[in-house]
């Protein structure tokens, strides 16, 4: 009789993977730049103000307008803004290219800041242009390990999830294949961020990518609006509008595998939850195993 194969035993309880020490903040567009109201005061409760009380350290505040085909008109607000509210260092990093993405000298001004801003633009630049890189790679170690601030608007802000949006009308309707994925930057896992959600009607594209992975939580960000995201998934609204999310955990009817392309399907029992500033959500997270 052969023998069986000793397989390895699985633990009783898996290995948390640890929380990261940096934080996120995902802004829907059109965040307020203008801080100083009429009176020549500061605005009170910016999204940029948020960025900057979430710093540590004395390190420089790098603006990466890499999303944006006009990186210099794309910068020059940040710049201003971020003068405005005490930052001392502001410098521009535009990478147009990977292998300025492994430069030295890129990565040691990474190594000095206290955070970055991700502009916005086209996120399909920033993951063909940074992906597999040794400054994604230097991102998230400051991320993971540092109390590091990474904030991204507009394509900045869905650049930042897993399954990241990069092609789709807004009118295209319930339609297999009118949406178009690949995967972001992977700051969040198993969360799908959409911006100028409300203004642009993107609830429709939203549950479609849920749809397509119900196992991802859809992230929908309503212009000068954000999240902050701390321990990797506590999850804060800010700004002066909706953040919308879509959970297709526990959805029943989801037909988009049996229409052909083209078609209509069908998707029931989808939660919806619209939160506005000051409202909390935990992001669920999924034990990650390699077996």
């Amino acid at each position: 009789m052969p023998t069986r194969k000793k397989t390895a035993a699985r633990p009783s309880t898996p290995s948390n993977c640890p929380h990261p020490k940096g934080t996120l903040i995902a802004i829907g567009g059109h965040e307020q730049k203008d801080l100083k109201a009429k009176d020549n005061e500061m605005a009170d409760d910016s999204i940029l103000q948020h960025f900057v009380a979430a710093l540590h350290g004395d390190g420089p505040v790098v603006i990466l307008p890499t999303a944006s085909e006009e990186p210099e008109n794309a910068a020059k607000d940040y710049v201003r803004a971020f003068g405005e509210l005490g930052v001392k260092r502001v410098e521009v990093l535009n990478i147009v290219s990977r292998e300025e993405a492994d430069n030295p000298d890129c990565l040691q001004l990474l190594d000095e800041a206290a955070g970055v801003m991700f502009t916005g633009g086209d996120q399909l630049r920033l993951t063909a242009i940074l992906g597999g890189t040794e400054m994604l790679r230097r991102l998230k170690e400051r991320y993971a390990y540092s109390h590091f601030v990474i904030a991204g608007t507009s394509a900045g802000a869905a650049a930042m999830s897993t399954p990241m949006i990069y092609q789709g009308r807004n009118d295209a309707g319930f339609v297999k294949d009118e949406i178009h994925v690949t995967t972001g930057l992977q700051f969040m896992h198993d969360v799908a961020i959409d911006t100028h959600f409300v203004a642009r009607g993107r609830i429709v594209r939203m549950a479609q990518i849920i749809a397509t992975n119900p196992g991802c939580i859809g992230l929908g960000l309503e212009e000068d609006t954000a999240v902050i995201v701390t321990e990797g998934c506590e999850m804060q609204v800010i700004g002066n509008g909706l953040v919308v999310i879509v959970d297709g955990r526990d959805c029943a009817g989801n037909t988009i595998h049996e229409v052909r392309p083209g078609e209509v399907f069908s998707i029931r029992d989808l939660r919806v939850h619209l939160l506005a500033k000051g409202q909390r959500y935990s992001i669920p997270v999924q034990q990650q195993l390699y077996v």
